[in-house]
């Protein structure tokens, strides 16, 4: 049995590796599971054994590459410093420097996220619990501070931030899937700024 566990875990990490490529390289519609299976060396009916659709692999594709998005985040949550509104800058910087290496696909990730026939196992953009709370824990440090209303609804702060960061890949689509980093970075702060002052205490 540990043979057999150990060929699915590696024909699921081969999986997974062909299908954020083919994702970044040709866009999700264009790619097929076949053509995953060819790029990974591996059957249809593998890909099929581990993964109910091609929504599902790419799901589990975004999930797969969280890890070192979150271990850079680990490293540098601790150590950020600044008005609420400086950190969640800071927050949404490092995503988009992260994304942005592989604009095409986070891209195909938030339009699958908008199709209302996905799998269970499909995770849409924004149910990303680690961004959720990360966002809450600065929130909420800042209504500690005196520096947000206690009575706002951050839960709606966070889902109008989450909101705007992808609503700005509207502008690395229209580049054709590369945009600098710096160059979102730079509208996201704007639109922190104006939501910023909805949440200032009076």
């Amino acid at each position: 049995m540990g043979v057999r566990d150990d060929q699915k875990a590696a024909t699921r990490e081969r999986v997974l590796e062909a299908a954020r490529d083919l994702f970044n390289e040709v866009g999700y519609e264009e790619t097929t599971i076949r053509a995953i299976a060819e790029r990974a060396g591996v059957s249809v009916g593998s890909v099929f054994t581990t993964f109910a659709s091609k929504a599902e692999v790419l799901s589990h594709v975004m999930t797969h590459r969280l890890s070192a998005l979150y271990a850079e985040f680990d490293r540098v949550v601790p150590y950020l410093r600044g008005s609420t509104a400086d950190r969640l800058c800071s927050i949404f910087a490092i995503h988009y420097e992260f994304e942005t290496r592989r604009s095409k696909l986070f891209l195909a990730h938030i339009a699958a996220s908008y199709n209302p026939n996905n799998d269970p196992g499909v995770t849409p953009y924004g149910r990303n619990p680690r961004l959720t709370q990360m966002l809450l824990d600065v929130l909420e440090d800042g209504v500690r501070k005196g520096e947000v209303r206690g009575d706002m609804d951050l839960r709606l702060i966070v889902d109008t931030l989450k909101a705007a960061y992808a609503w700005n890949y509207r502008m690395a689509a229209a580049a054709g899937g590369n945009l600098p980093a710096a160059q979102m970075s730079a509208v996201m702060d704007k639109q922190i700024g104006v939501i910023a002052e909805g949440w200032k205490p009076r």
